[in-house]
């Protein structure tokens, strides 16, 4: 490649992060990586009417979890700011202009009442839905039909008005997609969509060529609902700056969820996040559950991200982030939609958790743990905890119920499960098993008086290990019985079994 390779995510800032936004981060992220090149995160705020407060610092904090900083942003100014799009709507205008001049596109003065009348008119059992287009255009108020005097006055009496893309008859527009090959369209079928907005604020169309040729962007990854655009998006690079400056395509493959494409319904209906991190509507209140929220750590998340429909064509499924940006290939992005399986999201982080050192994951247990009301004073004991019982860990919240016994002692206890074994005898045991720990300082010393208690008492050890499991941790969980011991020491051990011994007696 000859040119330096510059990508970008162009996000509006409306809502959540969905997973599909996040893979196209990520896609991105990868490509420019892997090529010494620059990745930008472009606002995309042109439509004032859907714009949310705090949504683009939602973005930030999000791709900042994900470990997937851009180079360039509204927040890391380069060379080709500014990097909000409503902060540029002056240059946009000129280019709408250009292309009215040359036949290429016209305004339109039709009102929204008068648009509504076309749609009722023309619809049809065959047109339910009818568009402004090439049979169209000819019987509406525009400046192909209108006499030139009077579109002059229209628009210095600063009536209202668009400016729409002629689209061209009989035309085919084709381009090649780095995964899909080459894609062809028929411009008859396309309708003249609206580059420049009443309030003067460019639609998408108009924006994204004219701020991708000025940011110099090399490569425009995306999600393949903005195909059927593509032709208008050509068409205005050929137009404007040329065919040999147009950026090369890549339109990636949908989510797809249990009945189509992945949606926030789905995530509510079958009870899992879409979501990369928690998001709360500022207008109805409603919070969307995020994966990390869900305990999902960014490591598992960016794995799992990368392989919704892409494989390096070997069995390998755990990819740290270097691996994936030495291995990565837009040319290697399934053309069909990949299936979000959360089952396997649950494995994927349950692997990265095991495979986590103590120190990676001790600030997120630790902060889990204070938002449990448990306080691990000894960072030193967490670190030993996290080790002991990280393999049974599927979510960060599993170190709850896994580790936080070892630092507040269980307030109940699951006694049904052994009560009815329970024995004069076994009371007696325990009472015995409890005066003579006070020298044990490891899980073998736990161990071996236990077991020595066990046989002189005549009761099988493996009758009293429930009922010692249960007394230090408050139910049937938890890694082996006696390094619990070893890490909560022999007074703590003590005061716990004493404790149930009571409740027994």
């Amino acid at each position: 490649m000859s040119k330096k390779v510059r990508v970008r995510f162009a996000p509006s800032p409306t809502g959540g992060l969905h997973l599909g936004g996040v893979r196209t981060v990520l896609y991105n992220y990868l490509f420019a990586r892997q090529h010494g090149g620059d990745f930008v995160l472009r606002i995309e705020d042109t439509d004032q009417s859907r714009y949310v407060a705090g949504a683009e610092d939602y973005i930030f904090e999000t791709l900042a979890w994900c470990g997937l900083e851009p180079d360039e942003s509204p927040r890391k100014e380069g060379a080709f700011g500014p990097y909000r799009q409503s902060e540029r709507k002056e240059m946009y205008r000129t280019y709408a202009e250009r292309l009215v001049n040359e036949g290429k596109a016209y305004y339109a003065f039709d009102t929204p009442e008068e648009l509504d009348a076309m749609r009722s008119l023309l619809k049809s059992d065959t047109n339910p839905t009818p568009q402004y287009d090439r049979t169209v255009r000819g019987q509406m108020r525009n400046s192909l039909t209108l006499p030139a005097d009077e579109v002059k006055s229209l628009l210095d009496a600063g009536t209202p008005h668009v400016v729409r893309i002629r689209m061209p008859e009989g035309e085919t527009v084709s381009f090649n997609d780095m995964i899909r090959g080459e894609v062809t369209f028929d411009t008859a079928i396309v309708d003249d969509k609206v580059l420049l907005k009443g309030d003067g604020m460019p639609t998408y169309h108009l924006a994204v060529v004219v701020d991708d040729h000025l940011m110099q962007i090399t490569h425009a990854f995306r999600g393949e609902e903005w195909l059927p655009s593509a032709p208008v998006h050509i068409l205005l690079w050929r137009w404007l700056f040329g065919e040999e400056a147009m950026p090369q395509w890549a339109h990636l493959p949908l989510i797809l969820g249990p009945s189509g494409k992945l949606s926030k319904r789905d995530g509510a209906k079958y009870g899992f996040p879409v979501f990369a991190a928690n998001w709360s509507d500022p207008k109805s209140g409603e919070l969307t559950e995020g994966f990390r929220e869900r305990g999902f750590i960014p490591e598992a998340f960016v794995n799992l991200l990368a392989l919704l429909g892409w494989n390096d064509g070997t069995e390998q499924e755990l990819f740290t982030l270097e691996e994936l940006i030495q291995r990565f290939q837009m040319e290697k992005v399934h053309k069909g939609g990949a299936k979000f399986d959360f089952e396997k999201a649950q494995w994927f982080n349950h692997e990265w958790i095991k495979r986590s050192t103590a120190g990676r994951l001790l600030p997120d247990v630790k902060a889990l743990l204070l938002s449990k009301g448990i306080t691990p004073n000894d960072d030193a004991q967490l670190a030993k905890v996290i080790d002991l019982v990280k393999e049974r860990c599927t979510l960060l919240p599993d170190f709850a119920q896994q580790g936080g016994f070892f630092f507040a002692a269980p307030s109940e206890w699951d006694t049904a499960a052994f009560a009815s074994k329970w024995t004069p005898a076994k009371q007696s045991f325990f009472e015995t098993y409890g005066n003579r720990i006070s020298t044990a300082s490891d899980a073998t010393s736990f161990e071996s008086i236990f077991k020595q208690s066990a046989e002189e008492a005549g009761i099988k050890p493996g009758e009293l290990q429930l009922p010692l499991r249960i007394m230090l941790v408050g139910g049937k969980f938890g890694p082996p019985v006696f390094s619990i011991a070893e890490l909560i020491g022999a007074e703590e051990t003590k005061a716990r079994i004493r404790k149930v011994l009571a409740i027994l007696a």
